[in-house]
């Protein structure tokens, strides 16, 4: 039953867009429209994505909205992630600086 499959559906790791694919195929076969079907989404999306939803200023009425609006905040979320980590790793390929031991320098002095 296509209601089942719902119920256990998961983001988990994968993309926005792949989720909400799946999730509209066995949408199609349950029998649940419009704030059923929001409900089971929000169960299904990953925890960030729903609370930024739930936050927004203007709330999503239809499944459509939840759909688009969920895609672009995972895109978004992901192109920060890489730019995250893309800086982390220039930070740590970089030289550190070397380390001026202000002892040795003034027993150079003249």
């Amino acid at each position: 039953m296509k209601v089942a499959e719902l119920k256990r559906m998961e983001q988990g790791g994968k993309m926005m867009e792949e989720f909400v694919q799946e999730f509209r195929r066995a949408a199609k076969e349950s029998g649940y429209e419009r704030k059923l079907l929001v409900e089971e989404l929000k169960m299904g999306i990953n925890v960030m994505i729903c609370q930024r939803l739930m936050e927004a200023e203007q709330q999503q009425d239809s499944i459509e909205q939840w759909y688009d609006c969920s895609i672009i905040l995972d895109r978004n979320w992901r192109k920060n992630k890489r730019k995250e980590e893309r800086l982390r790793e220039q930070r740590d390929n970089e030289a550190p600086a070397p380390r001026v031991n202000n002892e040795v320098l003034r027993q150079q002095m003249p």
